[in-house]
């Protein structure tokens, strides 16, 4: 009796762990800023000899212009060129030959740069990104040579990719103010009108101290990390600030759609977004909530409704696109072979009606509690992840400390939240929809008889 009442005891402490379980560490961090404006975020993580440094420019496809698309993303290759100290090529070559790894990305909302190097290497790190950012070499040479890798990029990408001008057209319908509605690669024609005027424009504009955050975080002496960056980039001169973006997008009325046929897909694909609120509004982290259970994983209802049961698709998928504006609750069908769009659409309109109604269940907000823990030990796993998130969420939220609040928040969303997120944001009208779907292949001409012999 006595071991069976230890067993029980065991369980149920067994059982209340898992129920509540302990509370992550807070990534620590200190959040300053130089004189001439660069946000600095250093944190300092002795686990292993490595760091990385992560800049992130407050500027992507949203601050371009009609005419001059592309831009954001044209810098993201123009700043591996060259700079006054470092030749075309050598950015790369420094960094590789020292035993680390670097890349860039652009977004609508930012464009970011980042190294990641061991811990004897933090001159080199902060000596690269402070040079390009003082002095990048914008010339002719180098635009016409970029303009054009961008161009293939775009064929390669978009033009000459299954579903690549759906996705394209999905944003440009989705949106009716030009910040948002372009696509982050811009347009053939306006890499082509661009001048070497417009691109040094661009950079004195946008690429400036005071529109950029810089995080470090790894294997360092904050004091000494400080001292080293206010040498590397404490003289670079600010800019006057950037002309704030137009968000402002009036309110959808009626469902948008269009269909394209696509020659190089092979099955038929159903997008779909709903406009949402800007990221930092109270109602995206009930959306998150709804996400998980509509349509994250095999377990979604969506999943389960549309490819296990009925098998009218292969995949399903989406998710939340938080923005410094307006963003996007995506969601994607891939149709089986044999089936057809609109079935797709008949029961993917069903289970969100089916939730507008009904809610979610306990298993599923519970699903999505553990999910949003899951997200936070994993943006933990790696310097980079961190210094990631510390200089993303800075510069389009303000809020570098957001990797350290995620389970939280997620945890205060209540079963009606979701509900009333799913009834004001996943309307008919509220929706765009682009069905892409096979081009049909040309006929075959027939052969000619062959003449017949005497």
């Amino acid at each position: 009796m006595r071991k069976f009442l230890l067993l029980l005891l065991a369980c149920a402490v067994g059982a209340s762990t898992a129920q509540a379980p302990k509370p992550i560490p807070p990534v620590q961090f200190t959040d300053t800023r130089l004189d001439n404006g660069l946000r600095v975020i250093l944190s300092e993580d002795h686990h292993a000899p490595v760091y990385a440094i992560f800049v992130a420019y407050g500027v992507g496809s949203k601050d371009e212009r009609p005419g001059r698309t592309g831009f954001a993303h044209l810098f993201e290759h123009m700043m591996f060129k060259g700079s006054a100290n470092v030749g075309p090529g050598e950015h790369f070559y420094l960094v590789f030959t020292n035993g680390g790894t670097m890349n860039g990305a652009t977004s609508p909302d930012t464009t970011v740069y980042f190294e990641v190097l061991p811990k004897n290497q933090l001159d080199l790190g902060l000596f690269l990104e402070s040079d390009r950012m003082r002095s990048l070499a914008v010339t002719q040479e180098n635009l016409d040579n970029q303009r054009d890798t961008v161009k293939e990029e775009r064929r390669q990408s978009v033009d000459n990719q299954a579903y690549g001008p759906s996705s394209e057209r999905l944003t440009e319908l989705a949106y009716d103010t030009f910040a948002y509605k372009h696509s982050v690669i811009g347009s053939m024609e306006d890499l082509n009108a661009a001048t070497l005027e417009d691109v040094k424009e661009f950079f004195r504009t946008y690429y400036a101290p005071n529109n950029a955050v810089l995080a470090l975080v790894g294997d360092f002496d904050s004091a000494e990390a400080m001292a080293k960056i206010k040498k590397y980039f404490g003289d670079i001169p600010r800019q006057p600030p950037p002309k704030p973006v137009d968000f402002r997008e009036p309110p959808q009325t009626a469902e948008r759609r269009d269909r394209l046929e696509d020659k190089l897909a092979r099955l038929a694909r159903v997008s779909v977004a709903y406009k949402i609120p800007p990221g930092t509004h109270p109602d995206i982290e009930a959306l998150n909530v709804l996400h998980v259970a509509l349509a994250s994983g095999e377990s979604s209802r969506l999943y389960q409704r549309l490819v296990r049961e009925s098998q009218v698709a292969v995949s399903v998928g989406g998710g939340v696109s938080e923005r410094i504006g307006p963003g996007l609750y995506l969601l994607t069908v891939m149709v089986q072979g044999g089936r057809t769009p609109e079935e797709a659409e008949r029961l993917m309109y069903e289970e969100i009606a089916r939730l507008q109604q009904e809610g979610i269940t306990p298993k599923e907000l519970l699903r999505a509690r553990t999910a949003a823990r899951r997200s936070a030990v994993s943006v933990r796993s790696s310097v980079l992840s961190r210094a990631s998130s510390l200089a993303g969420d800075a510069v389009r939220f303000n809020d570098p400390g957001r990797l350290n609040t995620i389970e939280q928040r997620r945890a205060a969303v209540t079963a009606e939240q979701v509900r009333e997120a799913a009834r004001k944001y996943l309307r008919p009208e509220n929706r765009t929809v682009v069905v892409t779907v096979p081009a049909a292949s040309p006929p075959v001409a027939p052969k000619p008889a062959a003449a017949k012999k005497d």
